[in-house]
């Protein structure tokens, strides 16, 4: 005996329109949002001008924003030169390569952004956990989590080998250190927090499980090495 479908659970395609709506009108907000402190730093960035906008946070969102065009771009070549591997892989993994660096590199020159007293002021460290967790504010929690969740959420759909969470975890957690190390090494006037490592690698996790679905679970031949030519039956 046949039974319908519930008639209350909605069909995969509204469910999925219903998400692009909820995608794009909260892409909308966030930029009506920002969009005049990133204008402010709009007439230093156009000029080519180093103080004002790449040593700011405004100046460095305005170029990713005048940039994603062109990392699209980017992605349309890799997957057009990939297209051997089919559609889906193609994309899927041109996709991944661009996103992971346009989504982390922009974020990781912010917290590297020197402070008044970069050169001069000595290195700061806070290595006891969760004592700097209070002071960081929903802000600073918020740009935390941020900074590789790009990478997090995207390097286990390129690389089989990065496909757990552990793993994701440590990746996280080692990048994250080596950016609190350089700012310790470099004085860039900024403290080195073992909470700033632990918030990054969460962001990364998060991001990895919401990308779950996509994993790249075995590995496969890069597009860019020849297949081996078939054989001839004996």
């Amino acid at each position: 005996m046949n039974h319908s479908a519930s008639p209350s659970a909605p069909p995969r395609r509204t469910r999925r329109i219903v998400l692009a709506s909820l995608a794009i009108l909260g892409l909308a907000s966030a930029a009506f949002v920002v969009w005049q402190p990133l204008m402010m730093s709009a007439p230093r960035c156009m000029a080519g001008r180093w103080h004002g906008c790449y040593d700011t946070f405004n100046g460095v969102l305005l170029m990713m924003l005048v940039a994603l065009p062109l990392a699209a771009l980017v992605v349309w070549a890799l997957a057009h030169r990939r297209r051997a591997d089919g559609p889906t892989s193609a994309w899927r993994t041109s996709t991944a390569e661009v996103s992971m660096v346009y989504g982390t590199v922009p974020l990781v020159w912010m917290t590297t952004m020197p402070g008044p007293g970069a050169g001069i002021a000595p290195g700061r460290v806070s290595l006891v956990p969760l004592r700097d967790l209070l002071t960081m504010g929903p802000v600073g929690i918020g740009g935390n989590l941020l900074i590789f969740a790009a990478l997090g959420f995207f390097a286990p759909m390129r690389f089989a080998a990065l496909a757990s969470v552990p793993r994701i975890l440590g990746l996280g957690a080692g990048c994250s250190a080596l950016v609190e190390t350089a700012q310790y090494i470099l004085r860039l006037d900024r403290v080195s927090s073992v909470d700033d490592v632990l918030v990054n690698a969460a962001g990364a996790v998060l991001a990895a499980l919401a990308s779950r679905h996509w994993w790249r679970t075995t590995a496969e031949r890069p597009s860019d090495q020849p297949r081996p030519a078939p054989t001839a039956a004996g």
